[in-house]
């Protein structure tokens, strides 16, 4: 199991509160077991990272990135969370919004394509 900082709850909370746009529409193509009969959960805290999406049953990370993750230091911050969640054995999808608003099919069929099969 992987530890993780109960400091960040009341942040976590927040966050699924006040989702993007593109979280809630991805949100409401996996959440209630809607693939493969995998659960979700929505900003979960792993480590020091608060991820988007987590299942743990495939070990999968979906992220949704909006624009402050194209910056320099975004794109850096980004690649040190992807390097310590799969140190831990986790897997990262990484979605930007425009994907998701553009193809939502898609992004949830990547997702799908990693999950266990039943």
């Amino acid at each position: 199991m992987i530890p993780y900082n109960g400091k960040l709850k009341n942040h976590a909370r927040r966050l699924r509160k006040d989702m993007t746009d593109a979280e809630k529409l991805v949100w409401s193509r996996i959440r209630r077991k809607q693939l493969e009969g995998c659960q979700f959960y929505r900003q979960r805290i792993i480590g020091n990272c608060i991820v988007d999406f987590y299942c743990p049953k495939a070990g999968l990370v979906v992220e949704i990135d909006g624009g402050q993750h194209y910056s320099e230091a975004g794109i850096k911050r980004d690649e040190a969370r992807d390097n310590y969640m799969t140190a831990n054995g986790l897997k990262v999808l990484r979605f930007s919004d425009r994907d998701v608003f553009e193809d939502t099919d898609a992004v949830i069929e990547r997702i799908f394509l990693n999950l266990p099969l039943s």
